[in-house]
């Protein structure tokens, strides 16, 4: 990707953008969960499926309707509660040590705070909890809020990594910065789930499929079949 300036891998990115626009549509912002709720539940999405992340955030929330009673209870209690979402015994104290750094620093189980910070101070918060890195923050960020965060999870690395706008072993923290530079804010949301959308439909992790894909001929994947 050297041969290219960042007016062009801008243009680039544009096309891409509108290509998955067309194909998918423009997903509108709204938020789905309270700023708390989120950061709970993107503890329990850490490295399982949004399946099982669902089914361990509804059983925590059925038996602790009350943070404070998810932050009270016995750590293998709350660690059985969210089996479901795997690493159940990594999880639970971080989620209890966020919970107990919240209301120790707050006051009160409440992140609407964040939303009035500029969003690198907000991001260097949430990232200062153990087990909250790049992509944890902007989801929050981005999906509480409506604030410039361009989260990447698996989806969005491999389909930008992919694409060639990203080089194969490129992090997703660098391909935030990437389409964080390259893309305006406006367009964050919608871009972040149509990505995530291709990844899961069409440029699958083990094979993809190319004769399917709306992005083919903006595409410089190697292994591509045409």
């Amino acid at each position: 990707m050297g041969e290219l300036d960042t007016g062009e891998l801008a243009v680039w990115a544009a096309a891409i953008y509108e290509r998955l626009r067309a194909a998918y549509g423009r997903p509108d912002w709204r938020p789905y969960y309270s700023p708390m709720d989120e950061l709970i539940l993107t503890f329990l999405s850490q490295n399982t499926s949004d399946l099982n992340s669902g089914r361990a955030f509804a059983a925590l929330k059925a038996r602790y309707p009350e943070w404070q009673e998810a932050l009270d209870a016995p750590v293998e209690e709350l660690a059985e509660t969210i089996r479901s979402g795997g690493l159940a015994y990594q999880k639970a104290p971080r989620i209890q040590k966020a919970l107990r750094r919240i209301k120790e620093e707050r006051g009160e189980f409440n992140l609407d705070f964040l939303g009035e910070m500029p969003v690198e101070d907000a991001m260097r918060w949430l990232t200062s909890f153990d087990g909250i890195g790049h992509k944890t923050a902007s989801i929050v960020m981005l999906f509480c809020f409506n604030k410039a965060a361009f989260p990447v999870d698996t989806h969005v690395g491999r389909v930008t990594r992919r694409l060639g706008l990203a080089g194969p072993k490129e992090t997703e923290e660098k391909i935030k910065g990437l389409w964080e530079r390259l893309a305006p804010p406006e367009w964050y949301y919608p871009l972040h789930l149509n990505l995530i959308r291709h990844g899961r439909e069409v440029c699958h992790a083990g094979r993809p499929e190319c004769g399917k894909c709306a992005l083919i001929d903006l595409c410089r994947y190697p292994d591509k079949t045409v």
